[in-house]
């Protein structure tokens, strides 16, 4: 019976997984056929945000598939080994992608540089940008834009990978110590990635200037407070029961830490800039300091959530 559980368990998160990346997976054949049929993909065809989606839809369904195997050798391990395997799968596939494949403006362009423009404003309000204070594209391509762009990936990828093997775990060995922390870690897994995807066809409505709209401001600072409480629940999920330092400061301190990386990335995708959520003292940087009172108020949103959370499943546990 728990054998049947399992291969159930295991044929759903297949379906699950190839059902999600089907439009990524898409994606990165279009990209392959233009390149081999013209040698770039034309502007108006580019699909919006292959990478990093394709190079994660990839590593997420080698991790899955991976699976039976790794809980067989290593059941201890296993997400662990899934992990550091996709993760590996998905730098050798976003690298080849980023340096292979070229999109035809002007003339033909990498697609890291493209990406680049795309972190800014959509893709449909690209030509109408207007840029206040900065404007990246001018100052030429740099790499340190990507701090982000790889930690929203390692997230998703971590998260989505934890839900499916904790679930088999624990079917498999009948231990469900684990099973509310893992519904949250895969509640919180999925909004987040629903919210990337969000982003990605919308950029949360920016128009290009660094001060943005209500609507915009609201939303990202959700998005940069879930990332972190994303990392602060996988951690929990694996600290549960053992003494409170374990259990609830470290996952709070590491979504914090998290979300400080976050706001870090974009100074750097925004030559040492921020975007700003409004106007006067609660929205402007501290003197020399570039973070406003707000900023720190997310950073300690996203702490002050995980540790609810983590108090919840302790005291339940």
């Amino acid at each position: 019976m728990k054998n049947a559980k399992y291969r159930l368990c295991y044929l759903i998160s297949l379906v699950l997984v190839f059902a999600a990346a089907a439009y990524p997976l898409k994606m990165g054949i279009f990209v392959l056929k233009k390149m081999s049929e013209n040698g770039g993909v034309p502007t108006e065809e580019y699909p919006k945000y292959v990478i990093p989606y394709t190079p994660i839809s990839i590593a997420v369904i080698i991790g899955v598939l991976l699976i039976p195997l790794l809980q067989k050798l290593t059941l201890k391990f296993d997400m662990l080994c899934g992990s550091l395997i996709a993760l590996v799968v998905f730098l050798v596939t976003e690298r080849y992608m980023e340096t292979h494949v070229l999109v035809q403006t002007v003339e033909k362009v990498p697609l890291q540089s493209w990406q680049l423009s795309l972190c800014m404003v959509p893709p449909d309000r690209f030509e109408t940008r207007t840029w206040e204070a900065v404007d990246v594209l001018l100052g030429g391509y740099s790499p340190t834009f990507k701090i982000h762009f790889y930690l929203i990936s390692l997230v998703i990828i971590i998260s989505l990978l934890n839900s499916f093997y904790g679930f088999a775990k624990m079917i498999r060995s009948g231990d469900y110590s684990r099973r509310k922390s893992l519904i949250i870690q895969a509640t919180t897994g999925v909004i987040f990635l629903g919210m990337c995807i969000w982003a990605c066809f919308t950029s949360f409505y920016r128009g290009g200037e660094l001060n943005v709209s209500p609507l915009s401001a609201v939303l990202m600072a959700v998005f940069f407070a879930l990332l972190g409480i994303t990392v602060g629940v996988f951690v929990a999920s694996f600290t549960l029961v053992k003494r409170r330092l374990l259990s609830t400061v470290v996952p709070t301190l590491i979504a914090g830490l998290i979300t400080i990386l976050m706001y870090i990335g974009e100074m750097c995708l925004l030559n040492g800039n921020l975007y700003r959520f409004g106007h006067g003292i609660l929205f402007d940087g501290l003197g020399a300091m570039i973070l406003a009172p707000v900023d720190i108020l997310i950073i300690l949103a996203s702490g002050a959530t995980t540790y609810i959370i983590c108090r919840l499943l302790n005291r339940r546990n």
